[in-house]
């Protein structure tokens, strides 16, 4: 059984390494994970503690809600598929200087939306389209020409991320605020759904793997019922039927919390790469519940769903898949140190106290600014433990029998 080990920083061979760009730009989650982390950083200080800056069309509220979900979260989402997409096909979607385009196109978005006036805000739309459908067109590429049909419908979940943020945006320069909350939710769930269908097939995988005798299912026929209700949720969604939608999500929900029951939590409570899974599928699960609730008219703020579902399942998942998968593509051993589990209580504190600042209590400014210091310094402690290794050879990167740039196919090395 794995434990936790004491490593207090990077060692000393990954700091005697040279950095390298072509090892920064060998697969996307080198440096969309790094950008995807700092962004989540940047902008909760910015959104709590410096609002007066966020002058550009899409301020305020919207563009709080918006950079969570399709600048923090979905970038964290390109950068995982576009490097488990080379696990799965044999072939790298996209490296090297093409790579480095596409985190410009992300870098212009980002930009653009702090600047004031139409042109900035219409440049930045412009790169944050381009982003997604970059990214799915590469992905698409890969997984069409090795004829990877078990993937066929990750491109589609990821072009459907990109149209409900074109919606968005678009609902912006409307100022329809009912089509905004719309959109933004659908975006939402085709978050929800595509984290739901990649973090069923892979988590029991780690599990299996860390745990010594752990026999769990894999809950393939859940899961495509799970996949089917989620499709339907979203649909109702845009389509204005918010009861039938509602339905769809309890279903979605209901099944995660299911698998996550028979996924025999208690057994991975000594090992935090794995613990940190469990718990951010657990939160999205209850998440996806909450949200049906508030279809059904049971929860009245609307700012519930979007916080259970974001904070306390996206972006707990999200600080433990970034480490676990970054350990394994950087040929590193799959150990926590002091650092990774200090940041793993922090996220799971922020969400705690998010949540609690959304009580109607004369302590919410209070939660709210303890909550995002839990949260940058979270974040602060990845990118200050990972960023090193990130802009350098892998670990094994000179041993013959693991060249730094070699890509394995799905059938003879497991999906990330």
């Amino acid at each position: 059984m794995s434990t936790l080990l004491t490593i207090e920083e990077p060692d000393a061979a990954a700091r005697r390494a040279r950095p390298q760009w072509r090892a920064f730009t060998e697969m996307g989650f080198r440096p969309l994970y790094l950008a995807g982390c700092f962004w989540a950083l940047a902008s909760v200080l910015l959104w709590v503690h410096a609002p007066s800056l966020l002058t550009g069309v899409l301020g305020g509220m919207p563009w709080h809600a918006h950079e969570m979900l399709w600048g923090f979260v979905a970038t964290i989402a390109v950068g995982f598929l576009l490097t488990a997409g080379a696990n799965w096909t044999g072939r790298n979607p996209l490296r090297g200087n093409a790579l480095a385009a596409l985190c410009v196109v992300w870098i212009v978005a980002r930009a653009g939306y702090l600047v004031p006036g139409r042109p900035a805000f219409l440049a930045a739309a412009a790169a944050d389209l381009l982003f997604f459908l970059w990214a799915a067109a590469a992905l698409g590429r890969a997984v069409a020409v090795t004829r990877n049909r078990r993937n066929y419908g990750v491109p589609l979940l990821l072009l459907a991320l990109g149209l409900t943020n074109a919606l968005y945006l678009w609902a912006t320069v409307q100022g329809d605020y009912f089509a905004l909350m719309r959109y933004f939710n659908a975006g939402l769930l085709s978050m929800a759904v595509l984290t739901l269908l990649i973090a069923r097939r892979i988590i029991p995988f780690f599990a299996k793997r860390a745990v010594a005798g752990l026999d769990i299912p894999p809950h393939t026929r859940s899961g495509h019922w799970q996949l089917g209700t989620g499709v339907v949720a979203i649909a109702c969604l845009l389509a204005g039927r918010p009861q039938v939608a509602a339905a769809a999500l309890a279903a979605t929900g209901a099944i995660a919390l299911a698998q996550w029951i028979s996924w025999k939590p208690w057994a991975v409570r000594r090992v935090p790469l794995l613990w940190i899974l469990y718990a951010g599928y657990g939160g999205l699960g209850i998440g996806l519940l909450v949200g049906a609730a508030q279809l059904s008219g049971y929860v009245l703020r609307t700012a519930w769903p979007a916080h259970v579902i974001g904070v306390a399942g996206f972006s707990v998942l999200i600080i433990g898949m970034v480490t676990r998968t970054a350990l394994g593509h950087l040929g590193r051993p799959l150990q926590t140190d002091r650092s990774m589990v200090a940041s793993y209580v922090l996220v799971i504190v922020a969400a705690l106290l998010r949540l609690a600042a959304l009580l109607p209590t004369t302590a919410m400014l209070g939660l709210l600014h303890a909550s995002a210091s839990a949260w940058a310094l979270a974040f602060a402690l990845y990118l200050w433990r990972f960023f090193p290794l990130m802009i350098r050879p892998r670990a094994d990167a000179g041993k013959a029998a693991a060249p730094a740039m070699r890509v394995v196919p799905a059938v003879r090395r497991p999906a990330a």
